[in-house]
């Protein structure tokens, strides 16, 4: 069990729940099932409910999609057309963030961010099957899956990083397309941001915590998930003992496997990836590692081609997923989805890396919240598009001189400190501008448009600028990682970031060159064929 993420072996989680998340999970302040062992959560804890039963496969099938909608769709144009209009389209983004798209590497690629949403949602005969819990057939729903997918520029490595749907954050302003209402500000777990106006907030929240640009959001809801799970033919998965998910109370997802590798579809995969009662300590924590096991397991068999030969499948498989599926307005016909489809085929299967966000429990264990220094660590890699799996190729460490004297350098200084979450803070650039000034760089000058930015940098307009734009950052007590190329700007140019709102000392905290993923995320590599769940004693046979 991952003990960074889970503070204090038998610790109670607390965590306030929305009503009508699934049926048979205990009432929001009530107990669960007697836990008796060591590392297993006990009364009162925050559950993810069995109404997740459809969408836990939702992570890699969403992307898995992408693959398999064209196989099915190439028979016709017409159906080509039948399928985009299956498609759903919302808003990718209902906040007000100034923040950027990252700028391209040397080659011209930049990044892809992909946020995969799971709902909760009742909205249908189907989805109420599959997820119980018809009193909430009206509530809106709930976002209690979510995972960002960071596929490298050079889409040589992909990372995937999921997050405790309890978590606390900051859910930014959003405005809801649809009548224009707004919601404020507020604090709230994470999975709440989908019900401020759908998944553009969902989106925003995420922007916001992380500091990462998202280009498009995938979400999924119970319908057409069996025929997805149904359609790779099987997925294996370990377990280290006998395995029973059920009691008396009605606990679990009724999983039942004996010891050792099974191959599991449907129905049965449906009760692997909801399975929280039965894994680990009982809580969302192990629920979200089987998960990740089960989503590397799936990528392998994808790569193989596994069972995806029949077109009738395909085209069932095609029919049920567009239908359950909603996209931003970017990624809204198959052809978009199929084309993201080959470009996630690229990354090899050995550098995919699940992680979970670090967290811990909050002051009083109400609820969680993101783990100092490592959440940020684990976000800050994205940012800066390193992989999780630690096996990008070292970059020569060359340090090219000035070309000019300080004096004669042209700085452009800009504030990136507007964030919807803490706010803007007012005169940042003159403030930067003015120490320049005092170091003696006489031509620095302020940029008046406010934008929002995670990490201070210093950019150059080409390999001439570099020596100058390194020399400005060590000036200002930055680190090489902060110097980046940039073909839109004309001179060298610093933007002061959400990571120096004070002071004209940047703050060493954040003077880091570490590139590993802490051990608290758990990481899991794609090609690991040796994962296995470890099994709660009180649900054993």
């Amino acid at each position: 069990m991952r003990q960074s993420s889970v503070r204090g072996e038998g610790r109670r989680q607390a965590v306030p729940e929305p009503r009508g998340t699934g049926e048979g999970d205990s009432p929001p302040g009530t107990k669960g099932p007697a836990s008796s062992g060591a590392g297993r959560r006990q009364g009162g804890q925050r559950k993810t409910a069995k109404g997740g039963r459809g969408l836990r496969v939702v992570r890699w099938s969403a992307l898995a999609l992408a693959v398999l909608v064209l196989g099915a769709a190439a028979g016709g144009y017409l159906y080509y057309n039948h399928l985009n209009e299956n498609l759903k389209k919302e808003a990718l983004d209902l906040g007000d963030s100034k923040l950027g798209k990252p700028e391209p590497n040397a080659n011209g690629q930049t990044p892809l961010n992909i946020l995969l949403i799971g709902s909760d949602s009742r909205n249908t005969a189907e989805n109420v099957r599959l997820g119980g819990a018809k009193q909430d057939a009206d509530r809106k729903p709930l976002a209690d899956v979510q995972m960002l997918v960071h596929v490298s520029a050079d889409r040589s490595n992909m990372s995937v990083v999921s997050i405790p749907r309890d978590t606390r954050v900051t859910i930014p302003r959003c405005t809801d397309p649809d009548g224009g209402r707004v919601y404020p500000k507020t604090e709230a777990a994470i999975n709440q941001s989908l019900q401020h106006g759908g998944p553009g907030c969902t989106v925003a929240t995420w922007k916001e915590l992380t500091g990462i640009y998202i280009d498009h959001f995938m979400m999924i809801d119970f319908g057409g998930v069996v025929s997805m799970a149904d359609a790779v033919g099987g997925v294996p998965v370990c377990v280290k003992d006998n395995v029973y998910s059920h009691d008396s109370k009605g606990h679990g997802s009724g999983l039942r496997l004996t010891k050792g590798t099974h191959s599991v579809k449907g129905v049965q995969a449906l009760q692997w990836l909801r399975t929280r009662y039965g894994f680990e300590d009982n809580t969302d924590i192990g629920r979200a590692k089987a998960q990740h096991m089960y989503m590397s397991s799936m990528i392998r068999q994808l790569k193989k081609g596994t069972k995806l030969s029949d077109p009738g499948k395909l085209m069932d498989l095609a029919e049920a997923a567009t239908d359950a599926l909603t996209v931003d307005h970017g990624l809204g016909d198959v052809k978009k989805l199929y084309n993201l489809g080959n470009d996630l085929k690229r990354v090899p299967t050995e550098r995919t890396t699940m992680v979970t966000m670090p967290w811990q429990y909050s002051a009083n264990e109400q609820f969680v919240e993101p783990k100092p220094g490592d959440a940020e660590q684990t976000f800050s890699l994205l940012r800066n598009d390193t992989a999780l799996d630690g096996k990008d190729k070292k970059k020569p460490d060359k340090t090219p001189a000035p070309t000019q004297p300080k004096g004669e350098v042209p700085v452009v200084v800009q504030n990136g400190t507007a964030s919807m979450v803490y706010g803007p803070v007012s005169g940042r650039a003159g403030v930067i501008t003015n120490e320049l000034v005092r170091l003696g760089y006489g031509k620095a000058a302020a940029n008046t448009v406010l934008i929002s930015q995670a990490d201070t940098t210093v950019s150059y307009p080409s390999e001439a600028e570099q020596g100058d734009a390194l020399a400005v950052a060590k000036a200002l007590g930055l680190p090489k990682s902060a110097v980046k190329s940039s073909k839109s700007v004309e001179d060298v140019t610093v933007v002061v970031g959400n990571d120096w709102r004070a002071g004209t000392t940047y703050p060493k905290a954040s003077k880091t060159e570490d590139d590993k993923t802490p051990e608290s995320a758990d990481a899991l590599n794609g090609e690991d064929k040796k994962a296995c769940m470890t099994v709660n004693p009180d649900y054993t046979f």
